[in-house]
């Protein structure tokens, strides 16, 4: 899983020149419509480029020393803007533009649309998920500045100076959300204040915030350095800190005991509609609640089928509850520090850089690197994450969670390594945001069915490139599986169909090895992230469907690695679209072979 841009989920932007960007598609558009001044396909991407490239400009913000500003009147002026620029792209017909252009409108308009519906329902009056909140998000600033001179700390400063009312802000929005009833429930809420206190530091060196310091030492002069010291020491003490001591204080007092009794989204204001937005969204299939369901448990009982054979392959003796109980209270199944297990996923890491040559024929430039989850939000967060780079200067970052350790076990390692690092979401990510001569929201955009589908399709390759050879790590391959099919009957069961939290957690943890904590916080993030847990299951039965069509028509002439750069050479894209581009790739590939 990971961190997104057009929002949502949390990839990191990389800093380009968006005028260069667009230069750029519109000169991809021109060359591949014919060469006639009079043309309407020229005039339709002309008109495209120009409005596409004024919506993804717009809502940026524009002044670098402050932070957005997120007041009612802005919210509101933002979506008036943003409705208006949705509906003259949409009234663009797609089949007028270039091929390129065709996925740039498709592109654009879910990112509009997401950030259309933020606003009809009120999403913004509920901006916390049981992992994360604003104070997290404020975390972030240290790494979103490039500090290179002087006026980059200033600049720094300057946003430090902003927080406090920008927390305000969002209290202001959390209070509303309880009083209209758009609050997450009280049950997922339980460790969440303790998250705010972990960056609250008396000595302000060991803050978060203090970070850029010990860049500045390198790069300012002694006399520079001690200045920003004391201003950097003192926004902290007298800003940070007493803004997350006042939105603790307003978790615990007001909004924890406040918050909502029901779990499901359908009980939120206009749930039915709200809910069946997120599905669209995370999914970009049209399917119902009820038909997801009912994929989901014809998914657990394959599953479960393959997990009982391989429970026959060890000859243990029992039970599959038994088994599951033996993998996880068995010592040999785990280690006894962060580090080890830290070592163990880079040792992972390293071995799937070295199949990547068998699978794909375009390697990303950017590499990463393995680190724990970072503590402050480790108790209540996953098992690990995939963290994008946010500028040139960076490497991605596959997070493993460290946190209880003897809840990690080794046997699940492979498969959220393949996952959050190599051939998963680093290379497709990191290959996104590489792409040349298309614009800055092609290579940002993150779409969970996509994105997530690819993850855990890059599970499944590991089967064939030498993983899983123990059967107990083959056996967590499985349960990871499983742990995505059974995401769409819990999500659809909590959220449509009146399932309580207990029969979720009774589901999760009798169908896989998941430890017990894990399977408590999974909920918990299910609950309050309504719908997202669908997209990884449904974007990988999509992906595995393609490569058997393409395999079936192409027979011999089937090449793995071309399959795949067909499918991640676009960037992250909806699902109806990737499913487009692989047909027009084996009608390519046929022609070819038949021309032959």
């Amino acid at each position: 899983m990971l961190f997104a841009l057009f929002k949502d989920t949390r990839m990191r932007m990389l800093p380009r020149s968006v005028v260069m960007a667009c230069a750029l598609v519109m000169l991809s558009a021109c060359q591949a419509a014919p060469e006639t001044a009079e043309s309407p396909r020229i005039n339709a991407d002309n008109q495209f480029t120009e409005l596409a490239d004024a919506a993804w400009q717009f809502g940026r913000n524009t002044d670098p020393t402050r932070l957005q500003d997120i007041s009612p009147e802005a919210l509101a002026a933002r979506y008036e803007q943003r409705l208006a620029y949705y509906e003259e792209i949409s009234a663009i017909p797609a089949e007028s533009l270039s091929a390129e252009n065709q996925i740039n409108r498709d592109m654009l308009l879910y990112a509009l649309k997401n950030m259309l519906s933020d606003y009809e329902f009120n999403m913004y009056l509920m901006p916390l998920t049981n992992e994360t909140g604003p104070h997290n998000r404020m975390a972030g600033l240290p790494n979103s500045i490039r500090f290179q001179r002087a006026e980059d700390f200033d600049r720094y400063l300057s946003l430090l100076n902003d927080v406090p009312d920008w927390m305000q802000q969002q209290t202001e929005y959390m209070r509303e959300g309880i009083r209209t009833g758009m609050a997450q429930p009280k049950v997922v809420l339980e460790n969440f204040a303790a998250g705010v206190n972990a960056y609250i530091a008396m000595d302000p060196t060991d803050s978060v915030f203090y970070q850029p310091a010990h860049v500045a030492k390198r790069v300012l002069s002694e006399e520079e350095f001690a200045e920003l010291d004391l201003e950097l020491q003192t926004a902290i003490a007298t800003q940070i800190n007493p803004a997350f001591m006042d939105f603790h204080e307003f978790l615990v007092e007001e909004y924890i005991p406040n918050a909502r009794t029901e779990i499901a989204a359908t009980s939120l204001p206009n749930g039915e509609a709200f809910y069946a937005n997120r599905v669209k969204h995370y999914t970009t299939l049209d399917l119902s609640p009820e038909e997801i369901h009912e994929i989901g448990l014809a998914e657990v009982a394959r599953i479960r089928a393959e997990m009982e054979a391989v429970i026959e392959e060890v000859e243990f003796e029992g039970s599959f509850a038994e088994f599951i109980n033996f993998l996880r209270t068995d010592s040999q199944f785990y280690v006894e520090t962060g580090e080890e297990l830290l070592k163990e996923a880079a040792y992972i890491a390293k071995k799937a850089d070295g199949v990547l040559p068998q699978l794909f024929r375009h390697l990303p430039r950017t590499p990463y690197t393995v680190v724990p989850v970072p503590a402050e939000i480790a108790p209540n967060y996953t098992q690990g994450r995939y963290s994008g780079a946010r500028r040139d200067d960076q490497a991605g970052e596959y997070w493993v969670n460290t946190y209880a350790v003897e809840t990690r076990p080794l046997y699940e390692l492979e498969a959220l390594t393949l996952h959050e690092g190599v051939p998963g979401h680093h290379l497709q990510i990191s290959l996104a945001a590489e792409m040349e001569g298309v614009p800055q929201y092609r290579r940002s955009t993150y779409i969970s069915a996509f994105g997530e589908g690819w993850g855990l399709y890059a599970e499944y390759l590991g089967l064939e490139s030498g993983f899983y050879q123990d059967p107990y790590s083959n056996f967590g391959r499985l349960t990871y599986e499983m742990w995505r099919a059974a995401r769409l009957v819990v999500d659809t069961g909590m959220h449509a169909m009146g399932w309580s939290r207990e029969r979720a957690v009774e589901f999760l943890g009798s169908n896989t090895a998941l430890s017990l904590h894990n399977v408590n916080t999974e909920i918990d993030r299910y609950i309050s992230w309504p719908g997202q847990a669908l997209s990884y299951k449904l974007g990988d039965l999509t992906i595995k469907r393609l490569r058997a069509e393409a395999e079936a028509t192409l027979g011999d002439d089937f090449d793995l690695r071309e399959f795949h750069y067909q499918v991640l050479r676009n960037g992250s894209i909806p699902l109806a679209t990737l499913e487009q581009q692989i047909a027009d790739y084996i009608n390519a590939e046929q022609a070819r072979i038949a021309a032959e």
